[in-house]
């Protein structure tokens, strides 16, 4: 249930802020003379998939860390906020410097009128926790991703700079608004509780330089992330060099922990354009690393200090040890055989043995003749996860690594049917996978005009006017035009419903109009994004009012959609908010929308085949689901854009994505 603005609305203003074969013969026979014995049959082949060993950050390992960041803070003059995380989310401590600004104000909009997170006085301690995530999210054993490489990849225009208007939006536009405090998948802290990930991030993945992976013998072991400099924003210019105390203070903190050279975003190339890792390079550093000790800066340059939901060592004895990825008490581990015959499948796992998001039969028999079957889910996960498998990855180094994504699976109803995870997908992924299937789910059904016409406008401050989720229902029926979108005439993909929340349309075509569910270019930005903001900005801020001890927290419940009655009341469609990037297709049984599937963790093509051809292939051997028949597809819908007739996109597939084979146009005629 929506909570009270009047619980938080004083502090939340004040702040503003995935045998060889034979038989016996005839025992009459004459045998023929004696032979060596066959060959034993060959081994199997080993995985092509890329698995990471367990390693973790010690209690030494996160003093060390944090210790480094102090001395290079204080060669710099400057007081840091230090946010250190392992690879499932742990927040493993928080240290704050003497003088540190307690909070970092959220970049403000473009025409200085602020929407949604726009302009606000975040907690530092909040920001460096989501740099820190954000760091260790997205990057892998194949792929290491810094808060400034996530700049790069979320802006309106990819690669973001002044000359590069006109072109399309960064490959992961809206990721930024994932791994939310609301999220029902992503876990939260509890003192002295099991540790299982993956966790939030307070104020979603940042784009704001200062936040790194961290490694130990190749492979991510958690994230550093650094507040300092007063400014929570993005890197509008690529084409220049930044001189960040941030960012230089989180590499010196890196130091021994480093992401090796040749993962690190640089080596990697998305749509011609080779990504940015750092501004900062390690002769710009002024302390020396091999100089800093715990012992000698806390208590004496700063402390520890608890954070609200995320960090208690302030006061249990100081910071924490990391959880080794892939070990149970990590909450994602490898799939054991009586799970899925394909022990290269990783789950989610409460901690006690047990995957969380088994295959699971529909819960929406109340309005679907028909719903999806556990058996169904599995074969559907099962279909996606080969595709991954024989996939050549885009973001993975060397070249000709395979794929790693995770795949979720729900129903209409958005409720969880299954979730598996490539062994070494970025832990991003899992949340962003279903949030990419329920969006599709969602867009697709019968009932996401009135859902929307619901939902009661946000709750937001003064001067951050929010816009309404239901007033976007008007906006996409006046901009197609059809009077009855969003009623389940056509089949929405998240490349679809993405294009459509573009600031431009077509996407990048500067003097275009935005797209019908984004804001104007004159106020958008990564922090204020159209609907997807509109529809979880209250969550956020009901979260960061809790965490300064303002009331209870954001239910594990994004967005305040009305609750499904046939579900108890206790769930609504969009458990985890919208996205708006590409990698999801609707499921259909014939022509009745039964769920939908959403992959997340390698290039946007990628996933959009990985989940259209999951769907297919999973019909082929079931003959009784299918991907969304052709006429009601969304790239049916042509809309008239400045005298141009501009067509919606539906999916896109890579040419010849597949390692081991030449096929080429894969998804044509499907």
């Amino acid at each position: 249930m929506r909570q009270k603005w009047g619980q938080w609305a004083a502090l939340a203003t004040a702040l503003f802020v995935i045998v060889g074969c034979g038989g016996e013969g005839d025992s009459n026979s004459i045998l023929p003379p004696p032979t060596a014995p066959p060959p034993p049959p060959p081994a199997p082949s080993a995985s092509p998939l890329f698995k990471p060993e367990l390693r973790n950050l010690t209690v030494s390992d996160v003093e060390r860390i944090i210790a480094q960041a102090v001395e290079e803070a204080r060669a710099r003059k400057t007081a840091a906020t230090i946010a250190i995380v392992d690879r499932a989310g742990n927040v493993l401590g928080v240290f704050q410097m003497t003088g540190a600004s307690a909070t970092t104000t959220v970049r403000a909009g473009p025409a200085g009128t602020n929407t949604a997170l726009q302009g606000l006085a975040a907690p530092a301690t909040l920001a460096a926790i989501s740099k820190a995530i954000t760091g260790a999210y997205l990057s892998s054993g194949g792929n290491a991703f810094s808060t400034r490489t996530a700049s790069m990849i979320v802006q309106q225009h990819f690669p973001p700079s002044p000359s590069t208007a006109g072109l399309e939006s960064g490959p992961l536009f809206g990721v930024q608004f994932s791994q939310l405090p609301c999220s029902d998948l992503v876990t939260r802290f509890i003192s002295g509780g099991a540790r299982i990930g993956p966790h939030r991030a307070p104020l979603g993945l940042a784009a704001d330089p200062g936040g790194f992976p961290l490694y130990k013998d190749g492979f991510v072991v958690g994230g550093i992330g650094i507040v300092a400099d007063g400014d929570y924003g993005f890197d509008l210019n690529i084409l220049d060099i930044d001189a960040s105390d941030e960012e230089a203070i989180a590499l010196a903190a890196s130091t021994g922990f480093e992401a090796p050279a040749e993962i690190r975003a640089e080596r990697i190339a998305v749509d011609g354009a080779t990504l940015r890792f750092s501004d900062i390079v390690t002769s710009d550093l002024i302390a020396d690393p091999a100089a800093a000790s715990f012992a000698s800066v806390n208590g004496v340059f700063g402390a520890l200090v608890d954070v609200t939901s995320y960090f208690d060592g302030a006061t249990m004895g100081g910071v924490i040890a990391g959880v080794a990825y892939g070990a149970e008490s990590s909450g994602m581990r490898a799939a054991t055989v009586t799970e899925y015959a394909n022990t290269d499948m990783f789950v989610l796992t409460d901690g006690a043995g047990n995957n969380r998001y088994p295959p699971t039969g529909g819960t929406d028999g109340a309005g679907v003749p028909q719903p999806l079957t556990a058996s169904e889910v599995r074969t559907i996960l099962e279909e996606a996860f080969t595709v991954m498998t024989a996939a050549r990855a885009q973001i993975r180094r060397p070249l000709d690594s395979r794929a790693q994504v995770s795949v979720s699976v729900v129903d209409t109803n958005g409720a969880i049917l299954g979730i598996v995870r490539g062994p070494d997908a970025p832990i991003f992924g899992t949340d962003v996978s279903l949030q990419k299937a329920r969006t599709a789910s969602f867009f697709s059904n019968a009932i996401a005009a009135s859902d929307l016409l619901a939902t009661a406008p946000p709750a937001v401050p003064s001067p951050n006017v929010t816009k309404s989720p239901a007033s976007y229902v008007a906006d996409i029926r006046n901009f197609i035009p059809d009077p009855s979108a969003l009623t389940g005439d056509f089949a929405f993909s998240d490349r679809a419903g993405g294009n459509l929340s573009r600031p431009f349309f077509p996407d990048g075509e500067v003097g275009t109009p935005n797209g019908p569910f984004s804001l104007p270019i004159s106020q958008w930005s990564p922090f204020a994004t159209g609907l997807q903001a509109s529809l979880i900005i209250e969550n956020i801020l009901i979260h960061i009012t809790h965490t300064l001890g303002g009331g209870a927290d954001t239910p594990a419940q994004c967005t305040f959609l009305p609750d499904i009655a046939s579900l108890g009341g206790m769930q609504n469609r969009l458990q985890n908010g919208i996205q708006i990037f590409p990698g999801s297709v609707p499921i259909y049984r014939g022509s009745v929308l039964v769920g939908g599937i959403g992959v997340s963790g390698d290039g946007i093509d990628q996933d959009d085949m990985i989940s259209f051809l999951g769907v297919d292939r999973a019909g082929e051997r079931l003959g009784a689901i299918n991907n969304a028949l052709n006429g009601i597809r969304a790239d049916r819908i042509v809309i008239s854009v400045n005298g141009k007739q501009v067509r919606l996109r539906y999916i896109n597939c890579p040419f010849s994505p597949f390692v081991d084979s030449d096929e080429q146009n894969v998804c044509q005629g499907k």
